[in-house]
């Protein structure tokens, strides 16, 4: 899991170059967790200057095919990316202003549901996406319905 640290040290152990960009874009994405690539990439930009968003999402594939971040695709949201990595976690959206946190395996191990037909699959992961109102949202929903 890769939450703190040194974004070096886990680019050496994937076997990738250290450079510049891919420092940002592991120190972005470790603090703004759940960031698409445009955020990560303006966030970046504060960090280096110019970097083409081009070059951010090439660090962004590399990154998570090296295995050194997660990329989700929640329903209806851009591919969001992550440092928490090989713990078998879920993540709860809020369906009104698209809040990502994440949730803990409530079974355990990987993978938290067994499909009743596998087709042949050898099956390694689950992903369980959770939904509803986050406690704003709830706030300020009810707000609204006393004004």
């Amino acid at each position: 899991m890769h939450t703190n640290g040194d974004p070096r040290e886990w680019l050496r152990a994937a076997g990738l170059r250290v450079t510049g960009p891919r420092v940002a874009v592991l120190e972005v994405v470790a603090a703004r967790p759940h960031s698409d690539a445009d955020r990560v990439a303006a966030l970046v930009r504060e960090v280096l200057g110019s970097v083409s968003t081009q070059a951010v999402y090439d660090v962004l594939r590399a990154c998570v095919n090296a295995g050194i971040l997660r990329r989700i695709e929640p329903a209806g949201s851009p591919a969001l990316y992550e440092a928490r990595i090989g713990d078998n976690h879920h993540h709860l959206v809020c369906r009104s202003c698209d809040t990502v946190v994440d949730v803990d395996c409530v079974v355990g191990s990987a993978p938290c549901l067994e499909p009743g037909n596998d087709h042949g699959f050898t099956i390694d992961e689950a992903e369980v996406v959770f939904w509803g109102l986050c406690p704003a949202c709830r706030s300020h929903e009810r707000s609204a319905i006393e004004a």
